[in-house]
């Protein structure tokens, strides 16, 4: 395991967190060629020990730990760190894949895989603007001023904090999660198909076709906002089209 000083480098760290050890070999090396500092573990509770010493950037994670599998590892890293989850699954029924997602996975592949492939989706996953960093320009902030914060009845969006409370209770979402209602709101009365979703939140990375994925993430969106989706007030569907924002 590297050693996590108070000296480490900027680079960005990722864990790996697979029983096979050849897999996890080749997978580290691809990373570490990439410029990422990375971890491994072969079971959950290891995984989640390296995660709360290390504060990893992207988590590489199998579905199918032995022990405490990777829903529930999945599950409990929610509780403490945003870090991006790519999902790995031996099994390809769908079922598996949305489960994974819906504890908060952000994308999910399926073995046998292309290292280049996961490395693709890692790339995408990393390049996400963060809207929480410093404006270098003086008048990209002000162009900006006036949209930090986006008002939908007792839902408040804080863009540039990139928070977000509801009737004055912090609302806890993962990277994926903001970055969804951000788009949504930005523009609250366009309709986005899922495709386009993809392209603006998954980065139009070509392997991004499986729409399911939208529809997870917006399913989880609305539970934390108290959204029923049949009388939906901030995420509303388009029959046949796609989602946009509603006014509260």
């Amino acid at each position: 395991m590297p050693d996590a000083t108070p000296a480490r480098t900027a680079s960005p760290r990722a864990l790996v967190v697979d029983d096979e050890p050849s897999l996890v070999r080749v997978v580290v090396g691809y990373l570490e060629a990439d410029g990422f500092e990375v971890d491994s573990a072969g079971d959950g509770p290891t995984a989640l020990d390296i995660a709360r010493q290390n504060d990893p950037d992207v988590i590489v994670l199998d579905l199918g730990l032995p022990g405490m599998d990777g829903v529930e590892v999945c599950r409990t890293l929610r509780t403490f760190t945003d870090a991006y989850v790519v999902m790995l699954t031996a099994r390809a029924d769908e079922v598996d894949m949305l489960v994974g997602l819906a504890v908060g996975a952000d994308d999910y592949i399926t073995k046998p895989f292309s290292p280049r492939e996961l490395m693709a989706r890692i790339r995408t996953l990393m390049r996400r603007p963060r809207r929480s960093g410093a404006i270098e320009h003086e008048d990209a902030t002000a162009d900006r001023a006036d949209e930090a914060l986006r008002v939908f009845g007792a839902l408040v969006i804080d863009v540039l904090a990139r928070e977000v409370t509801l009737e004055g209770r912090p609302v806890e979402l993962t990277r994926t999660e903001f970055d969804l209602l951000d788009t949504l709101s930005e523009r609250p009365r366009v309709v986005f198909s899922r495709s386009l979703l993809l392209q603006r939140v998954w980065d139009g990375g070509e392997w991004a076709g499986d729409e399911h994925l939208v529809d997870v993430h917006i399913g989880r969106l609305r539970r934390k906002l108290a959204d029923d989706a049949r009388e939906a007030r901030y995420v509303l569907t388009i029959r046949g089209v796609g989602y946009r924002m509603g006014q509260g």
